[in-house]
């Protein structure tokens, strides 16, 4: 099959188009480079991704409407998965406008291309951040998620809302699948366990925020690429609704559904950073500190719709996947610096 995806020099876009090219499909990824933090791992994983004759690698903006429909053109694609967007909770705060370009601008792009090509699913990276500070856990995919605490979850939610109004007027089969604490090698810098890790290596402390008072469902990287590789297969449709109305997400006035990524097994951030002081052998120097403006207290997915349509749940345990990481760390961290 010929899939498109954006975002692959990205952390995700980069490990779920080496599935499908070892699997042999051809890919096309589109993704803008942009220096949110070190270009070299970007670089590096594209270069990774050059290895097989099926990629072809587009360096633009998901702003710039005329490449990127010329890119999907000329790609054909069967499926189109959008993983691109400005990411990160934090930085939001400093500069809301990158995320109103990227997020909503540029993925505004993407469904206005979708309708005037035929695709067999359109599948959307959104965020368990959508669900904001909710009370009731897990998380349901039918609970309200209307109370958005940074611009960085408005935009995806923003997105997701677009999304059914272009699926209803124009039949685009579409997923908008949210994610849960992705962690893995090749991850971001600005995400804990690259920071611990890095911080911890050298000797410097780690900045533990909610004074430790936090959890998060971890999803293991190739785990998350499994559910979206399945999930791709299943075009929402009234062929495939769920006769269980109580975890059923598909629309009644368009084949949109969303799906949560995540395995349903929240971990403290503590349990979370003796984990990585296990892997690494040493102690962290901890910096305890209030919780950050726009910081959730917990995540926790409810995986069962998951778990409906695909016959697949999260399962890698943190042990396995900090250990993962810390090895490729290890591995790239002088190519990094250098």
């Amino acid at each position: 099959m010929r899939y498109f995806i954006t975002g692959t020099a990205g952390f995700i876009g980069f490990h779920l188009a080496r599935r499908l090219l070892q699997e042999g499909h051809e890919v096309t990824g589109f993704d803008g480079l942009t220096p949110y933090y070190n270009v070299k791992l970007k670089e590096m994983r594209h270069a990774a991704l050059s290895q097989f004759p099926a990629f072809k690698p587009v360096i633009a903006m998901l702003e710039d409407r005329p490449a990127l429909e010329k890119a999907v053109i000329a790609a054909k694609p069967d499926v189109l998965i959008h993983l691109a967007a400005q990411a990160g909770v934090r930085y939001s705060l400093e500069n809301p406008e990158a995320y109103l370009h990227s997020n909503v601008e540029g993925s505004w792009n993407i469904m206005e291309i979708a309708r005037r090509v035929e695709i067999r699913h359109l599948m959307l990276a959104s965020t368990s951040s959508i669900y904001g500070a909710n009370a009731t856990v897990p998380f349901h995919e039918t609970d309200r998620a209307d109370e958005p605490l940074t611009i960085y979850a408005a935009t995806k939610k923003s997105m997701e809302l677009m999304a059914h109004s272009y699926s209803h007027l124009h039949k685009i089969p579409t997923t908008a699948f949210r994610f849960f604490t992705v962690y893995g090698p090749w991850g971001r810098p600005d995400m804990a366990l690259f920071k611990f890790t890095k911080n911890m290596l050298e000797g410097q402390p780690i900045e533990i925020y909610g004074e430790g008072n936090m959890s998060r469902d971890f999803t293991y990287i190739d785990d998350l690429v499994e559910a979206i590789v399945r999930l791709s297969a299943i075009a929402p449709s009234e062929e495939n609704r769920l006769d269980n109305v109580a975890v059923e997400t598909l629309s009644r006035q368009a084949p949109f559904r969303i799906v949560n990524i995540g395995g349903g097994q929240p971990v403290s951030l503590m349990d979370f950073v003796e984990t990585v002081e296990k892997a690494l052998g040493r102690p962290a120097i901890r910096k305890m500190l209030a919780m950050q403006k726009g910081d959730v207290p917990r995540t926790f997915a409810a995986p069962d719709l998951l778990v409906a349509l695909t016959g697949y749940k999260p399962d890698t345990t943190l042990d396995v996947g900090v250990k993962a990481f810390v090895e490729w760390y290890l591995d790239v961290r002088d190519e990094l610096d250098a």
